[in-house]
């Protein structure tokens, strides 16, 4: 597997960027580049010929990665939504007494679980915390019951859709702080879904560049000014 961050030397950093790329086998935009101190082969020797290092870093947040295409037939996609059914249908049952309209249904390689009603910001907790433990829970239990290449999505009263406006308004209103002041800006935490919604938004502004930092569970986006 190729190291997500390596160094490339060059006479100009511009050969070592283009040394990166060659080997790296990707255009300038999917990675992010550092330019290092510039150095000598040797420290007694002013006529050795100087050396620009350039760190280069994949962005593996805007690289879409595309999920084998499995074969579900229709026996198994019946099956997974009785599954989850039964489940969603239980869970509902045990909330307190809100009326609540749940529907289950299969779409690609997905089960798509949709829960409505009022009431139930509690079942999305703060910036969908709990929707996301409930959607892991659900696809172990999905996983638990059967052997399967679905995968369980959950939203709840629409919060994804709102969320993804919200973090694209951030985005834009982030990047312009950036452009008007020249100085980088870092995001706190967030989920992957998320950062790759930020990345999309701003991919093709030609005056910002993204990237992320830090492990997760607490890696951000740094939104900076492209050099």
């Amino acid at each position: 597997m190729m190291p997500k961050t390596m160094i490339f030397e060059g006479k100009t950093s511009n050969e070592a960027i283009e040394k990166g790329l060659k080997e790296l086998k990707v255009s300038k935009d999917k990675v992010d580049i550092k330019i290092l101190e510039e150095d000598k082969r040797s420290f007694f020797s002013i006529l050795t010929p100087r050396v620009v290092k350039v760190e280069m870093t994949l962005k593996e947040d805007k690289k879409t990665i595309k999920r084998e295409k499995v074969k579900i037939d229709e026996n198994e996609r019946i099956e997974a939504v009785k599954i989850i059914e039964s489940f969603v249908k239980e869970l509902v049952e045990n909330l307190p007494k809100e009326k609540l309209i749940y529907d289950v249904k299969t779409k690609d390689d997905f089960v798509e679980v949709n829960i409505n009603g009022k009431n139930i910001s509690y079942l999305i907790g703060y910036r969908g915390e709990t929707l996301n433990s409930l959607q892991t829970i659900l696809n172990s239990v999905l996983k638990n019951k059967m052997k399967t290449g679905l995968r369980v999505i959950l939203d709840i009263c629409g919060y994804k859709e709102e969320r993804k406006k919200t973090l694209e308004d951030l985005a834009v209103r982030v990047a312009g702080t950036v452009v008007k002041t020249g100085k980088s800006i870092t995001l706190d935490p967030m989920r992957p879904y998320e950062r790759k919604i930020i990345h999309s938004k701003l991919q093709e502004n030609s005056k910002i560049r993204t990237h992320s930092v830090g492990e997760e569970p607490y890696r951000k986006i740094v939104i900076s000014l492209k050099k």
